[in-house]
């Protein structure tokens, strides 16, 4: 007999289940709703947020580079496939050869890649390297990944928090794996120590960070379930044969040592684990619910799957972590890892200060601690786990203060003062974003109460000024849509213009006024000089918001988000020459704009702020922008049942502009909420429009101003 939880079911399907050889028009019925009732649990099933991820999107060509990798929310360890050739994320969708299997990734970040460490390669006969992977079917969602290839080999993969299961099937013949212990992405290998024990093999291996910059660690230890039988092949790598046709390897991964990456191997099989991670992942996405397109429903939770993959919890059950100065540290907290922060500031981390207040909590102190030990603005020479960049660190430690997170500023004042001293203002585009930096730290002088002090930084943050006028005034140059013209990073003069966040007010001064503001920006935008490729100028959709056109905006960001644009690549921005002309969000393998990286979920976090019809209107300040979302219905759910639903009373797919907008039962005539205002919970109705108001969010505005306290 069938079983299933709530209500009259089991009696239901009880009776589906009975034969009769009479069938009345009441029996007909009776297995209509038998079948129905069955139809709505399966699809209830299916509709979970995990089962709705893509996690191919971005994988394919220069899109995202983003991989398949089996990996668990916020966890350094994720196994995935390594093909042939080499590309940035070790991965490429179409490749039909496999190199095998490695067991660490640091999504879409560019720098060739990052990660890809140990990896494994299963094989038949007697030549291990001989032995050709072509895939013929493959398989993946949140936590597992699985595989079969030509030769009939199959490889089964799931993760669970820092232990992973990989289940391999082979046919009869010669076989084993052939182990990498030195292989990473883009050559990054440093050094390793392993030692054999009865059929598993433990040990470190040492890497260089992402872009090479500094040196990151882990631990291992990689459990064989059958009788296996090492050799050396070449230096740092081994044979392991094995007899058996059905063979499991149980990893555990540490930033710790060998004993805690021990600790961390389960003895669970792939579907038990598969089910533990499908598990994880659900409650890590549902912290947002949506209701609407079907299809867009599958690419929002595939990028809010993206957004959660990184910073990497590297601290143990027990306390202990490793400090970026290498030391071994204990606390009652959680300790986090991996950071793309002059990337993820913009989005990622203002998204996870929403999602998951319990995290962040200890993702800010985190934060805070890079600058307790030896903060820089790429790696330390000793990283507990791999990492990118961390500039703006100091902006995002302002954001979570004034958003409610508790910041020990006094006990590391002298060190961001001695970061802040040191910041690059050698070129336009550095001068910009340190003085971002210099405001920050202001403003956190200011709270301390250190009055005079924070003059002075303001003071200086106001220098931006001088370097505006000097190199982004005039944009009648010829060199003013050139990539890196006057030493920029990745960006143009027209791109990098826009960044003064903190002092949207005193820019709009500068290029000479509010109407001339809004001409400056048309000219942005109606030219295609935004880039969507890269994240320098990724805030300037909002920027309408600060002028008498703020539904200039609602349109942009709909745009952007979901309707079809005309992008330039960023490494070049070749005008005319085979432009991007598409949707640049979309449920598929090669997404995004050529060239554009995911980095560690800046990318797709901005998507997911402009579909739940809220993104920050300048990260120090707890302020959002709105926007109409791309759904109906919008829902954020915490723990303890507390939710803020934002509805759209009138949705039509392509609407895009707000008519009138009521928060708890009371009407706004403002395009912008508090950080306060969302997580105390409630309803936020809009109303949308085909043709914009030009009253709505005008009356009263949130602009940023450099003498905002």
């Amino acid at each position: 007999m069938l079983h299933r939880k709530g209500g009259a079911q089991p009696l239901l399907f009880l009776f589906c289940a009975m034969k009769n050889t009479f069938i009345t028009i009441s029996a007909i019925a009776l297995l209509f709703t038998c079948f129905k009732a069955s139809s709505q649990v399966k699809k209830s099933a299916e509709a979970s947020p995990a089962s709705q991820v893509n996690v191919f999107v971005g994988s394919s060509g220069d899109h995202g580079q983003m991989s398949p990798a089996a990996s668990y929310p916020f966890s350094m360890l994720s196994i995935g496939p390594q093909t042939y050739p080499n590309l940035h994320m070790g991965y490429e969708h179409k490749a039909k050869v496999f190199l095998g299997f490695t067991h660490n990734r640091f999504e879409g970040v560019g720098c060739q890649g990052s990660g890809g460490n140990i990896l494994i390669k299963p094989f038949l006969g007697d030549e291990a390297k001989a032995s050709i992977l072509n895939k013929t079917t493959e398989q993946a969602g949140p936590g597992f990944y699985q595989v079969a290839f030509s030769n009939h080999i199959a490889a089964k993969i799931a993760v669970y928090q820092n232990a992973g299961v990989e289940s391999y099937s082979f046919p009869q013949g010669k076989k084993g794996f052939f182990i990498d212990l030195s292989h990473t992405l883009a050559n990054r290998f440093v050094a390793e120590e392993h030692e054999l024990g009865n059929n598993e093999i433990t040990g470190w291996i040492d890497s260089r960070t992402t872009c090479n910059v500094g040196t990151y660690r882990v631990y291992y230890c990689i459990k064989f379930n059958q009788p296996a039988a090492f050799s050396p092949a070449n230096e740092h790598k081994l044979i392991a044969t094995v007899t058996a046709d059905q063979v499991q390897l149980s990893v555990g991964v540490s930033s710790v040592d060998v004993a805690h990456a021990k600790a961390a191997v389960k003895t669970a099989g792939f579907e038990q684990m598969k089910a533990q991670s499908s598990e994880g992942w659900n409650k890590v996405l549902s912290r947002i619910k949506v209701k609407g397109n079907a299809e867009r429903e599958k690419l929002f939770y595939s990028m809010l799957y993206r957004t959660v993959q990184s910073p990497y919890v590297i601290s143990e059950a027990d306390g202990s972590f490793r400090a970026t100065n290498g030391s071994l540290q204990s606390t009652k907290d959680s300790i986090y890892n991996g950071w793309a922060i002059w990337d993820n500031y913009r989005t990622q981390l203002p998204l996870l200060s929403i999602l998951y207040p319990d995290k962040y909590k200890s993702i800010t102190t985190s934060i805070a601690n890079l600058y307790r030990f030896g903060k820089k603005d790429y790696a330390t020479k000793h990283e507990p786990s791999n990492t990118v960049r961390t500039e703006h660190a100091i902006v995002v430690l302002l954001d979570a203060y004034r958003k409610g997170y508790k910041v020990d500023f006094a006990a590391i004042a002298d060190s961001l003062k001695a970061d802040v001293d040191k910041l690059d203002f050698s070129h336009p585009d550095k001068a910009l974003e340190s003085s971002y930096d210099t405001w920050a730290f202001s403003q956190i002088l200011a709270i301390e109460g250190k009055t005079e002090l924070a003059d002075q930084y303001k003071q200086k943050a106001l220098r931006y000024k001088e370097y505006w006028n000097k190199d982004f005034k005039d944009i009648t140059k010829n060199d003013v849509d050139r990539v890196s013209a006057r030493g920029l990073y990745q960006g143009t003069i027209w791109q990098y213009r826009w960044f003064v966040p903190f002092d949207i007010k005193g820019l709009t001064e500068l290029i000479g006024g509010e109407k001339e503001y809004i001409r400056q920006l048309d000219q942005f935008f109606d030219n295609d000089y935004y880039n969507h490729a890269n994240e320098p100028d990724i805030q300037v959709p909002y920027m309408y918001n600060a002028s008498a056109q703020p539904w200039k905006s609602q349109a942009a960001v709909h745009k952007y988000a979901a309707d079809t644009v005309v992008q330039y690549y960023f490494n070049d921005n070749s005008r005319g020459i085979d432009p991007f002309v598409d949707v640049i969000y979309q449920n598929k393998p090669d997404t995004y704009v050529r060239t554009m990286d995911d980095d560690a979920g800046a990318m797709s976090a901005w998507f997911v702020f402009a579909a739940t019809g809220i993104s920050p209107a300048c990260v120090g300040w707890p302020v959002y922008y709105l926007n109409v979302p791309l759904f109906k219905q919008v829902q954020f759910v915490w723990p303890g049942g507390k939710t803020f639903n934002i509805t759209v009373s009138n949705y039509v797919e392509g609407r895009k502009y707000i008519q009138s907008v009521v928060l708890n039962g009371k009407k706004l005539n403002r395009n912008w909420l508090t950080h306060q205002e969302i997580m105390q919970g409630g309803t936020l109705v809009i109303t949308a429009a085909d043709k914009p108001n030009e009253q709505f969010g005008v009356g009263e505005q949130w602009v940023s101003d450099i003498e905002m306290k």
